[in-house]
């Protein structure tokens, strides 16, 4: 005898997220020259409130690859596909520091790789992984104030979601023709939707 029938959620097929929380209608196409590459723990994946699916919908080249562990090969793959140079957005600090500053060539393609992890899983990612430990760093030297707080905690005044640190690193790399408006807006958007959800409904004949 057949058990009774499962019910699962309907899901959007391009931002694979339930349709009730869709982000397809909230995404900016935003026009930029540099790959980004992001490196995606896998608990992050099931965050309602995690922001890289929106930043995968709107920026054109972005890949999203999800692990906590890659063989060295896979990563070598990933890392140092040509023609581009391939840079890691984070921190220089004591626990990992940053290799020596390597020069580049003026104008040449850039492949900015994003850690998407809470800040302990990100530098436990980069201590497991020497060809991520091994790339030129990029940090941020005073990231703005993140519109993240409503809906997520943050331990550090500096700490970031990851759409945030990724649109700040690529106005960093390239300038004036990179415009991160419409999306900071939309994700303004989507973290007021989710604070929205997440708020507690009013109980009607409460004491």
């Amino acid at each position: 005898m057949n058990g009774p029938p499962t019910h699962r959620r309907a899901v959007c097929v391009r931002c694979l997220r339930p349709q009730a929380t869709c982000l397809c209608a909230l995404a900016r196409p935003t026009a930029h020259r540099t790959e980004v590459l992001v490196l995606q723990h896998p608990q992050e994946q099931r965050q309602a409130k995690n922001s890289v699916a929106m930043l995968r919908l709107s920026l054109a080249h972005c890949e999203v690859v999800v692990g906590e562990r890659f063989a060295p090969a896979a990563l070598d793959a990933l890392l140092h596909r040509p023609p581009r140079h391939t840079w890691l957005l984070y921190p220089d600090v004591p626990a990992a520091p940053a290799p020596p500053a390597q020069g580049t060539t003026a104008g040449a393609p850039l492949r900015l790789v994003v850690l998407d992890a809470t800040w302990r899983k990100s530098l436990r990612m980069l201590l497991e992984h020497p060809a991520l430990a091994a790339l030129p760093r990029l940090s941020l030297d005073a990231p703005a104030p993140t519109r993240y707080r409503a809906i997520r905690a943050a331990r550090r005044a500096d700490q970031v979601s990851t759409l945030e640190a990724t649109v700040q690193a690529l106005a960093m790399l390239e300038g004036p023709t990179f415009d991160a408006a419409p999306l900071l807006d939309a994700f303004e958007r989507f973290v007021a939707g989710v604070a929205a959800r997440r708020r507690p409904q009013a109980t009607s004949g409460a004491a």
